[in-house]
C-alpha cells in the first residue's frame, strides 16, 4: 500500500508578498541538502485517522506550536517516491524562534545495525514565494502554485 501523508502549509502576506513557512528534516542525510530538500510539517496518518487532525499532530510534533483557523483544502499530490500528500493551507504568522521538534530513531549509518536519535525537523523559516518553491520538494511546490491560483 502506498504511503499517505497530511500536512498544513502556512503562509502569511506582507505588503505584496506572499510567505511560506517551511520545515528542513533534521538527521546526517539532510545535514548538507537544501534546495528541494525542506517541506510542508506533514506526516504519515495512520489507519481511519481524520487527515486534517493528523496534520495539526504533524504540525505540532514538528514546530511546537498547535494552529487552529480557517484550513483551506488544497488537492493532494503525489511526491516522487509515490507518497500523495494531502495538505491544507492555514493563513497564521508564527515566530520561528523558540520552535522545537520531537525526536525521532533512525539507524544509521544505514545497514550499520547502529542507532542515533535526531529533531524529525532541525530548521524552519519563511520565505517569499519564489524561493519557496526552489526549497520545497518539487512535487509539494504544487501546494504553492494551487493555493496562489486561490487567493
Amino acid at each position: 500500500m502506498k504511503k499517505i501523508s497530511a500536512g498544513i502549509l502556512l503562509f502569511k502576506r506582507e505588503k505584496d508578498s506572499i510567505f511560506y513557512f517551511l520545515v528542513h528534516p533534521g538527521g546526517p542525510f539532510w545535514k548538507n541538502k537544501d534546495a528541494g530538500a525542506w517541506s510542508i510539517p506533514k506526516g504519515e496518518i495512520m489507519q481511519n485517522e481524520s487527515l486534517l487532525e493528523r496534520a495539526k499532530i504533524e504540525f505540532f510534533e514538528e514546530t511546537g506550536k498547535m494552529v487552529e483557523g480557517d484550513f483551506i483544502e488544497l488537492e493532494p499530490i503525489t511526491q516522487k517516491g509515490g507518497k500523495k500528500v494531502f495538505a491544507w493551507a492555514l493563513e497564521k504568522d508564527i515566530q520561528t524562534l523558540g520552535l522545537h521538534s520531537n525526536t525521532i530513531i533512525i539507524n544509521w549509518p544505514p545497514g550499520s545495525g547502529k542507532t542515533m536519535e535526531i529533531p524529525e525537523v532541525d530548521r524552519w523559516e519563511w520565505f517569499p514565494s519564489g524561493e519557496a518553491k526552489q526549497k520545497i520538494n518539487p512535487a509539494q511546490a504544487g501546494f504553492i502554485v494551487q493555493l496562489e491560483k486561490l487567493i
